[in-house]
């Protein structure tokens, strides 16, 4: 063993711990300071979760359109959390990546998804994507399950929702749809709480919804107090 490896029954001097515990806070406030700045129309690079800050913002009290045809009430979802992503269609392959992910987040909630979690799937192109287009989609995806909305609407309205993730619809020059590679976690009261990155662990997404709902599991916050603990 390296003279500077602790051994099992060794103990972290306190000055040790608590320049560990400095280090903590300062990365913790960096990121902070980051997480600011997420919320905006390009990915930020990177993969994991990131709490959002702006606690101002709210997803709008609107009637959309599902799958099904059916009138969708976003103020109907409240009370469960929500995992929201966006997408379309006619997307060359970004979309069915990211639905894809969805779809093991869906397989890792089980019964929990349409019982105490919600999942939510926004069209950025509603000129195009009709409730028929949005459900063969669904089901070439193997994600028309229970509990699972595709949801479309008027431009105006579909503008308003994405601008409570702090989101707008963007095109390339060639009249192209950008890409939304974020996916959130909205709490209960309607907040967005969490934005994801890129390819997050589909447990570990699961674990942050079923903390949400109240049903247990190890969420992103609570991680990260469980972490500020070990180092005390």
């Amino acid at each position: 063993m390296d003279s500077h490896e602790l051994s099992p029954t060794q103990v972290r001097p306190r000055h040790d711990r608590r320049g560990l515990l400095a280090y903590f806070l300062i990365a913790l406030s960096a990121t902070l300071l980051v997480i600011g700045g997420c919320k905006t129309a390009t990915s930020t690079q990177g993969t994991g979760g990131y709490p959002i800050t702006d606690a101002s913002s709210e997803v709008p009290n609107l009637t959309l359109t599902d799958q099904y045809n059916r009138p969708m009430s976003l103020s109907s979802l409240r009370g469960k959390p929500v995992l929201f992503d966006f997408i379309y269609t006619s997307c060359p392959g970004p979309c069915q990546l990211l639905t894809s992910h969805m779809v093991q987040i869906a397989k890792q909630l089980g019964p929990s998804l349409g019982s105490s979690v919600w999942m939510v799937s926004v069209t950025v192109d509603p000129e195009n994507d009709n409730p028929d287009r949005l459900l063969n989609y669904a089901k070439a995806e193997g994600a028309n399950l229970k509990g699972w909305y595709f949801l479309t609407g008027s431009l105006p309205q579909i503008d308003q929702v994405m601008a409570a993730f702090g989101l707008r619809i963007a095109r390339e020059s060639d009249g192209s749809i950008d890409h939304v590679l974020e996916y959130f976690l909205v709490n209960p009261d309607g907040r967005p709480t969490i934005q994801y990155v890129r390819q997050v662990d589909p447990a570990e997404v699961a674990r942050d919804a079923e903390a949400a709902a109240g049903n247990g599991g190890n969420g992103l916050i609570s991680r990260l107090k469980s972490d500020f603990r070990d180092l005390i």
